[in-house]
């Protein structure tokens, strides 16, 4: 990989495993000196991941990289975080990656049920360190990148924001983190700080891999979560990272101030493919919705164009984008 980001600052908050994990070691081949936050410092036999880890993948890959134990739901220890970059990198911050996200257990045990049967804290499981959590760290690193007038805040996001997968408050949380996305670019832009809200598609994190086990031993599956079954079409988390590092080399980034960016459809743009060498497609495209319906095309790839639903017809419902 070429060291684009050779002379950047990165902060990638809840890196210790998953697509965090991925966006660290993507940015560290790129050649960032990159921070990552995370409650588990150290490998722990009741704990998968830890900031040590990934530290060692970063720095594998070619990167510097600094942990730093963070609470997110915890203000105070946010604002030290920051303080530390701004004391040890001299008030640099290129680019900051809101990731942190702790609802995914509770998104689990709340599955397939109505949030009316669920106690009124699974709003805030899932929106507390997530959405909440990514509009704090942004404030402070707005506050030293707007001295700069630089940087790139990345808030990580995904289709559920537009189309129901999982319940109420995620779905309205992910919805809001690209409203967040967009609000905060507004502001922004005269600074010449761009924010955009970045969707993966499905990725493999060990989480979802573990979930997708699960569903292989269920019996008459709802054959609209085939693609979890078949891990058809599946991203690395390191396929998010190298377009996140693209993307914060683009002297063009400012474009798309406001956005939300597909990563599959970034990859394209940039030309950028996955650890297996495999470019997956966005899931707009007739190339993963055609196949996903009917697995039999899988075959045949090359057959069908790579043609991308307009926005609005996913918006209005027209052809609703795939339950993931």
């Amino acid at each position: 990989m070429t060291k684009t980001l050779s002379n950047q600052v990165a902060l990638v908050t809840g890196a210790t495993r998953g697509i965090g994990k991925g966006i660290a070691i993507g940015l560290g081949e790129a050649g960032a000196t990159v921070y990552i936050t995370g409650r588990t410092l150290n490998p722990s036999q009741t704990q998968s991941g830890s900031l040590s880890e990934t530290q060692q993948a970063v720095e594998e890959a070619g990167g510097k990289c600094i942990p730093v134990q963070v609470d997110h739901s915890d203000d105070e220890q946010v604002k030290r975080l920051f303080e530390q970059i701004d004391r040890e990198q001299n008030g640099q911050l290129d680019v900051l990656v809101n990731n942190v996200f702790a609802g995914v257990s509770a998104i689990a045990q709340a599955s397939e049920t109505p949030f009316w049967e669920h106690d009124p804290s699974l709003w805030d499981a899932s929106n507390n360190v997530g959405l909440r959590s990514h509009y704090v760290a942004s404030i402070f690193a707005a506050r030293m990148m707007s001295k700069r007038q630089q940087g790139l805040i990345c808030t990580i996001s995904s289709w559920g924001g537009m189309s129901s997968i999982f319940n109420a408050a995620y779905g309205v949380g992910k919805d809001a983190c690209d409203r967040l996305a967009a609000e905060m670019a507004r502001e922004l832009k005269s600074n010449n700080v761009a924010s955009v809200a970045i969707w993966p598609g499905i990725v493999g994190t060990e989480q979802i891999a573990e979930f997708a086990e699960q569903m292989k031993e269920q019996q008459n599956m709802d054959p609209q979560y085939g693609v979890m079954r078949d891990r058809y079409n599946w991203e690395t988390p390191l396929f998010t990272g190298r377009v996140i590092a693209a993307l914060a080399a683009d002297g063009n980034a400012m474009t798309g101030t406001g956005k939300v960016q597909i990563v599959a459809e970034l990859a394209q743009g940039y030309r950028i493919r996955d650890q297996d060498g495999n470019r997956p497609v966005s899931l707009r495209s007739l190339k993963f919705i055609l196949p996903a319906a009917v697995p039999g095309l899988r075959t045949y790839p090359w057959l069908i164009p790579d043609v991308k639903v307009p926005w609005f017809m996913l918006l209005l419902g027209i052809l609703p984008s795939p339950k993931i």
